[in-house]
């Protein structure tokens, strides 16, 4: 993976929920030097973030703006939702980008008949299965590819 530090330097990252995908990203971002705020409504799930992790932890439901103005969503430069649930992650992210104008918002959606709904109002959405789905249709591409030189060079 690649992470580029973002260019604008007020604000920061707040990341909903601390599952794997969400423990990977802050740990990866606060190792190169982002600032991160990581919500989570168990207080379990930080055990999941490496003890080099330095940013700042809420336990919350960040469903609550209570808790979203607890992370100082105003300050922040970006919100990703990954908890894992649809409904919330979509929630958030329209909190974050209609109430808070937060500038750059993510969602995950497990169900990718809904990510055109969200592109609609500006938030820009991951999809496991449709990334899934395109990684497979490229591997299988790249072997086809490969059969097809090894008939060639016969």
């Amino acid at each position: 993976m690649k992470f580029f530090k973002s260019e604008k330097k007020q604000g920061y990252t707040i990341i909903i929920g601390c599952g794997r995908l969400g423990a990977n990203l802050a740990n990866t971002l606060s190792d190169i030097g982002e600032d991160i705020i990581i919500v989570d409504i168990n207080k379990s799930s930080f055990r999941k973030l490496s003890p080099s992790f330095g940013g700042m932890t809420i336990l919350g439901d960040a469903s609550e703006v209570s808790v979203l103005i607890d992370a100082e969503i105003e300050k922040a430069a970006a919100v990703i939702s990954v908890t894992n649930n649809d409904n919330t992650n979509i929630m958030i992210a329209q909190i974050a980008k209609e109430f808070f104008n937060v500038p750059h918002v993510i969602a995950r959606l497990y169900d990718p008949e809904k990510e055109c709904v969200y592109k609609e109002f500006g938030i820009e959405t991951i999809c496991p299965a449709v990334l899934s789905l395109k990684e497979i249709d490229k591997l299988l591409s790249l072997g086809q590819t490969e059969t097809e030189e090894d008939d060639k060079a016969e």
